[in-house]
């Protein structure tokens, strides 16, 4: 399925348009790797879109339980390594709401979010380091 269309604008830089929106995001070159920093980068984006997914697994497993997520606040960052260069790992912070949630909804959120499309995605070695904080 054609989901984007990207164009390289010169400058390590890319547009990429959501063609079912119309969206777009800009990515560009990390300082460390020659570029200006001014926008996520495409590993950014990787580590970025892992927080997204697992936040939008739980949002579904939430609706079918009638739980009310709003106000999760996520935090992400991500360790590169060399050689090649490469993620290594993208911690994920969970400041979840002040509710009383059961020790049975928080097992079934928290394994949702470990079972989302972009965390089985990634390879193995990519240490998904995650933490929520009820």
């Amino acid at each position: 399925m054609h989901i984007a269309d990207l164009e390289y604008l010169g400058g390590l830089r890319n547009s990429a348009v959501h063609l079912r929106s119309g969206n777009t995001i800009m990515t560009d070159a990390p300082l460390d790797n020659n570029g200006k920093g001014e926008a996520f980068s495409p590993t950014d984006l990787l580590s970025t879109s892992l927080a997204a997914c697992m936040m939008t697994i739980m949002g579904i497993a939430a609706e079918r339980m009638e739980l009310d997520l709003s106000g999760t606040k996520v935090a992400v960052s991500k360790v590169m390594a060399a050689d090649p260069r490469r993620v290594a790992e993208v911690h994920v912070t969970f400041e979840m709401p002040k509710r009383n949630f059961s020790e049975k909804e928080r097992i079934i959120l928290e394994r949702a979010a470990h079972t989302c499309p972009v965390a089985l995605s990634l390879h193995p070695d990519l240490k998904q380091v995650v933490i929520f904080n009820w």
